[in-house]
């Protein structure tokens, strides 16, 4: 037998044996990805007497919400209602508890405290327990690792998804699918138009959209950083990563801002693990950080948002930090594979970077000092050895539907946005997207955008809603139709949260009257939303 033969040999039981062990599992709804968003979906579903299962591709639960991101980003918190709310009020009531508290007094811990009992800081490991006892409460099954097979993972009779394929060869059969990733797999495999990247300000006659230097203001390298590999020798050619110019601001590209990891940081002695250097550690990672502190710049190196008991969300800030700026973009389009290899490049940087601030001679001593005091929470992700799980995908890809929600939309400068299932109320935000030699021959990062001083503004059913002729039973309210700039500003946790509830309420409505999604009554969604607590109209 020839080797080449014996492997296919073993690669035909292998599929037999999965082919046995497979299994055809049927619902009202099926939600593709544990997302906070696919949380709340599931929850709805449930309370409106329908058979659902979520569909998580890995082993966590709850993304970026149970991921580190424990300050809340919202804008205007009088506009979260429905679960995206209640789960806020059910931080409040578990840090009520003084069992809770273990290396601070509540009364020391001061930061967004309100009267309306809701919270919006919390520990990684409180946002989980919150989770998984609601949905244990409304027995909701969550299926982990079960990732969508990228090639004929779905079965479709004309624009109707009939059924979804898993790598375990389960499938999973349902009358109305929700796309709750962050990534929109589902929603690309279904034949959906979608998009990545960046377009440019005239397609949709923005003026934040595309490539920014104008407005790339924050985290920005001071003058004086070379650019090249021995520093001020042009002909040591230049650094990794980094580009000679820059197209004309406006510009569409397919780059993607850059992603990070949310730490969870503590200086509490007795919770603290001591930052180690990775083994894949490379110095030269981090030779434009020492050349931003040598040409005088001194902090801050990221954001310490405190949350309860002495504990961080760390995330990026200043012109070196946890971002890993240009190194993404093949994430939204990549295999599981690239994927992985993309993450762990991520975790080595990052991991790298805490390192680095604590411990690298090239860094000065009062840094360092700093840093060495700070740590890993010994009680965080315990099983992820101390490191959130979740890489914060900002964004990869959007859906391009009959509607989408673009800059004007956020403003709301000459056009509303109608059939409002929930509100956005965040700067439209973007991290920097590359690095590049401005006319002085020095290191500038570009793709930075942070501009707000806009009111509330309602998000239309229609964005979460494919074109009818596309898929008919099909929601997507995290990859939703937008710019990339309005999905700057939609992009975060609550809104997710109240997206995903609405999201199921449609899909709800439409297996009741038996109707392609596209063709809900919105005035009998609206009433339903509204008697779930949604907010769907801002008045000051």
């Amino acid at each position: 037998m020839t080797r080449k033969y014996i492997y296919s040999l073993i690669f035909f039981f292998f599929a037999v044996i999965v082919s046995i062990n497979a299994q055809i599992k049927e619902y009202d709804v099926v939600i593709y990805g544990a997302t906070s968003a696919g949380i709340t979906a599931a929850i709805q579903v449930k309370k409106m007497g329908k058979s659902v299962v979520i569909i998580e591709p890995t082993s966590h639960l709850g993304g970026l919400t149970t991921g580190g991101l424990g300050s809340t980003d919202i804008g205007n918190k009088h506009v979260i209602g429905g679960l995206s709310r209640e789960f806020y009020h059910k931080v409040f009531e578990s840090y009520q508890n003084p069992d809770h508290w273990p290396y601070q007094k509540r009364s020391d811990y001061l930061l967004n405290y309100s009267s309306d009992t809701t919270q919006w800081t919390f520990e990684p490991k409180v946002a989980m327990k919150i989770y998984q006892d609601w949905l244990a409460e409304f027995d909701i099954k969550v299926d982990y690792n079960e990732r969508l097979k990228l090639d004929k993972g779905l079965v479709k009779n004309e624009n109707s998804i009939l059924s979804i394929v898993m790598e375990s060869g389960n499938v999973y059969k349902a009358k109305v699918y929700i796309d709750a990733t962050y990534e929109g797999d589902l929603m690309a495999q279904s034949g959906v138009s979608y998009t990545y990247g960046r377009e440019s300000n005239l397609q949709y006659n923005e003026t934040l959209n595309g490539v920014q230097t104008k407005y790339a203001i924050y985290h920005q390298f001071p003058d004086g950083v070379s650019p090249y590999v021995v520093e001020n020798d042009p002909s040591s050619g230049l650094m990794s990563n980094m580009n000679k110019q820059v197209a004309q601001d406006g510009t569409g590209d397919q780059r993607i801002q850059a992603y990070c990891f949310r730490m969870c940081l503590t200086n509490e002695p007795e919770n603290r693990v001591p930052f180690t250097k990775p083994d894949q550690y490379n110095e030269s990672d981090y030779e434009l950080l020492f050349r931003a502190i040598e040409a005088g710049y001194d902090g801050p190196f990221f954001i310490m948002s405190m949350m309860p008991n002495h504990k961080t969300d760390s995330n990026n800030k200043g012109p070196f930090s946890s971002d890993y700026i240009g190194m993404n973009f093949q994430y939204p389009e990549a295999d599981y594979t690239t994927r992985a290899e993309i993450i762990t490049q991520h975790v080595v940087y990052q991991k790298g970077l805490m390192w680095t601030l604590a411990n690298h001679l090239r860094i000065p001593g009062d840094i360092r000092d700093k840093f060495s005091k700070w740590g890993y929470a010994k009680d965080e992700f315990i099983e992820n050895d101390h490191w959130p799980p979740q890489l914060y995908v900002r964004e990869a890809r959007r859906m391009v539907s009959d509607f989408v929600m673009t800059e004007h939309h956020c403003r709301q400068d000459s056009i509303t946005a109608e059939q409002s299932i929930g509100m956005g109320a965040y700067t439209m935000d973007s991290h920097h997207m590359q690095r590049y030699i401005d006319s002085s021959g020095f290191v500038k990062n570009e793709g930075d955008v942070e501009v707000g001083g806009f009111k509330p503004y309602p998000i239309s059913y229609k964005a979460i809603v494919p074109k009818i002729e596309e898929c008919s039973n099909l929601l997507v309210p995290v990859c939703l139709s937008a710019s990339h700039i309005a999905f700057g500003s939609i992009r975060m946790e609550p809104v997710f949260m109240i997206l995903g509830q609405s999201a199921a309420t449609a899909a709800c409505l439409a297996i009741n009257s038996n109707l392609a999604v596209q063709n809900v009554d919105y005035t009998l969604l609206k009433d339903v939303l509204l008697s779930d607590f949604q907010i769907l109209n801002f008045e000051e």
